[in-house]
């Protein structure tokens, strides 16, 4: 059996996400609080495992390999963690649904020039949903707080 990159990450993904929902195991529940301080975590780490275990499989039964057409592109690499640095730097400003619409926007735009205005309009689309329904979810469902911007107070 010989696994490709593909292959090799997936099972460190797998055996990182294992250790890890091990460890969540020793967590101690709390009698008053419905839901222990593992519960989230396992859900995560279980949905890794799995999503894990499929890349291992998908690689170990390939039919055919493929090598790289495109040269490898460091600088999109490089410049994708740019826009990340400056999301994380203008989320204490802006707030978690302003800075995260910039930043999927940007983000998708980067990686996936848009050609027209159909295309920008599915990129708008594309970073208002994700901003709003991470927000929805995360504030509303899950009732974790998220942040607000001190310029915006949004």
């Amino acid at each position: 059996m010989k696994l490709s990159r593909d292959g090799w990450g997936g099972l460190v993904a797998l055996i990182g996400s294992l250790l890890l929902f091990w460890g969540t195991l020793g967590l101690k529940d709390n009698a008053l609080v419905p839901i222990g301080p593992g519960f989230y975590p396992r859900i995560v780490l279980g949905i890794t495992a799995v999503l894990s275990l499929w890349l291992v499989l998908a690689d170990v039964f390939a039919e055919k390999r493929t090598t790289h057409s495109e040269p490898l592109n460091y600088a999109l690499v490089a410049l994708t963690f740019a826009v990340f640095g400056l999301y994380v730097v203008a989320l204490p400003y802006l707030g978690f649904r302003i800075a995260t619409g910039l930043y999927v926007a940007a983000t998708s735009a980067l990686l996936a020039p848009p050609r027209g205005a159909k295309s920008w309009a599915g990129v708008v689309v594309l970073a208002v949903l994700t901003a709003f329904l991470t927000h929805l979810i995360f504030e509303r469902y899950l009732l974790v707080l998220l942040p607000r911007g001190t310029w915006t107070g949004f």
